[in-house]
């Protein structure tokens, strides 16, 4: 396969320490270039982590956190695909809702709406989150958007809130979920 450029944008979730190591490092391995955006309070816990600039030093590329001004140009490559990890549940509903209140969901929420590139998110959520009255419509209206979800018992069973700290991210679906909608943007073979 031939190398992607990915935009990784990152919400405040469990999981977020371990994005570098788990997603980031591997992906820039196989030759892709990886492109990341933080929501204000994950750019907070990466700092406190001391990970935010490890990130840029592993990626060669700055963390994005403040959009640009109009006459500034991007500071990240174009990308091919979109993978939004970890989402919170409040991510997940904005992107629904097509709330761009931040940088990392301004681009989101236009790659949605354009329907490219696509677009891949992982909600890490827990049985209360998905209690909620609205969370089966996000996800309905998400997925009727064309975005590759990674949800679902057989990928992330649901959790009482507080009820599984230090709980790895399923990084190998993950990283298919993000390969696969990438296939998509492969010539057919003649």
């Amino acid at each position: 396969m031939s190398a992607h450029s990915l935009g990784l944008v990152c919400a405040s979730a469990g999981g977020l320490e371990h994005v570098r190591k788990r997603l980031i490092e591997p992906l820039l391995k196989d030759g892709w270039t990886v492109a990341v955006t933080a929501t204000p309070t994950a750019a907070t816990w990466l700092r406190a982590l001391d990970e935010l600039e490890r990130i840029e030093v592993v990626t060669g590329l700055p963390v994005r956190v403040e959009p640009r001004l109009p006459h500034e140009d991007s500071p990240h490559p174009a990308v091919d695909c979109y993978a939004v990890v970890p989402a919170t549940a409040n991510t997940v509903a904005k992107l629904a809702l097509g709330i761009a209140d931040n940088q990392a969901l301004t681009q989101v929420c236009e790659a949605i709406g354009a329907g490219r590139p696509p677009v891949v998110v992982f909600p890490r959520v827990n049985a209360a989150h998905a209690g909620q009255p609205a969370w089966d419509e996000h996800i309905a209206t998400l997925s009727k958007a064309g975005v590759h979800l990674v949800y679902g018992d057989d990928v992330w069973r649901l959790h009482q809130p507080r009820g599984a700290p230090g709980r790895q991210l399923p990084w190998d679906a993950i990283r298919q979920a993000i390969e696969k909608a990438c296939e998509s943007l492969r010539p057919p073979d003649l």
